[in-house]
């Protein structure tokens, strides 16, 4: 009796060991994560980087330092005027000045160059200096978006802020297919849509209840859901925020929410992010995953 009652211990305190174990390298594994997607944030080209966003007009867009030009470089620009760009009927030519020193993917421009967007991309990166810009492709707008590796934003980063991770905020969901994938419409910052294939929807339970996300497909290895709850606009960033997952295995998808994390446009004004279709506006508040960043 007194060894059977020893083994009984014995087995529940292997138990807690293991639990806890399997607990300490859960967390470990959210905080590496979270370090990593900070990093990412804060490298040369990241988005705290991003310091200006222009949209084109068709036929000459100048180019240099101050508001004088439609393409504004930063204070750090060695160049007074740098250049321009001819744009008309989507096809965009970079001329430079003469002195000026640029690179377009790494090699010198001479005089003239052809830029090409990220839609389908790549785009051709132009960098002088500690500023880089290329051409974006939104909607029927074409635009520059212009990094510098010293921008205020990047050089006074204060990091990011996360809840405690919390493992009862990683659920297993149940996907449910499409047919085939379906083209939706999902809203943007710019005030207009962008048209997105989702591949069905994830049902799935937290706190007692269920909920259904349907995520859009970004690249063949992951879903990408674009979600607001009830801490947007308070503990969270107010216009909603992104998570992640692998693709579904055997019909489930594991959604972590210790690793929602914020949409760009949490960092900086020139950001193009998409925003919650209404179908994603979750009635609970999921207190995991990153909190709002205060400048």
């Amino acid at each position: 009796m007194k060894q059977a009652l020893i083994l009984a211990v014995s087995l529940i305190l292997l138990a807690l060991i293991f639990a806890c174990s399997n607990d300490n390298a859960y967390k470990a594994d959210i905080e590496k994560w979270r370090a990593d997607h900070e990093s990412e944030l804060k490298a040369e080209d990241g988005w705290l980087s991003v310091a200006g966003l222009f949209w084109l007009k068709d036929g000459i867009d100048t180019i240099g330092r101050g508001d004088q030009y439609d393409i504004s470089l930063t204070d750090n620009s060695v160049q007074d005027k740098f250049g321009q760009i001819n744009f008309k009927e989507g096809k965009l030519f970079l001329s430079i000045d003469g002195g000026v020193q640029a690179n377009a993917d790494g090699r010198p421009i001479l005089s003239s160059v052809e830029l090409l967007s990220d839609d389908p991309g790549p785009a051709t990166k132009i960098t002088s200096g500690s500023q880089t810009f290329y051409v974006i492709k939104r909607e029927d707008r074409f635009g520059v978006r212009l990094k510098d590796s010293q921008s205020p934003a990047r050089i006074n980063f204060s990091g990011e802020k996360w809840y405690p991770t919390d493992i009862n905020y990683k659920v297993t969901g149940s996907f449910e297919p499409f047919e085939s994938p379906r083209e939706i419409e999902i809203p943007n910052i710019l005030g207009g849509n962008f048209k997105m294939k989702s591949s069905g929807i994830v049902r799935f339970h937290l706190s007692g209840k269920e909920f259904a996300l349907q995520p859009v497909i970004e690249n063949d290895k992951q879903l990408f859901f674009i979600f607001k709850d009830e801490t947007a606009g308070g503990e969270t960033y107010g216009a909603g925020r992104f998570l992640y997952t692998d693709n579904p295995v055997n019909g489930k998808v594991v959604l972590d929410f210790n690793k929602a994390e914020n949409p760009p446009c949490a960092f900086t004004e020139f950001a193009t992010c998409p925003l919650p279709p209404p179908q994603n506006k979750l009635d609970v508040a999921i207190q995991a995953g990153e909190k709002k960043y205060t400048h």
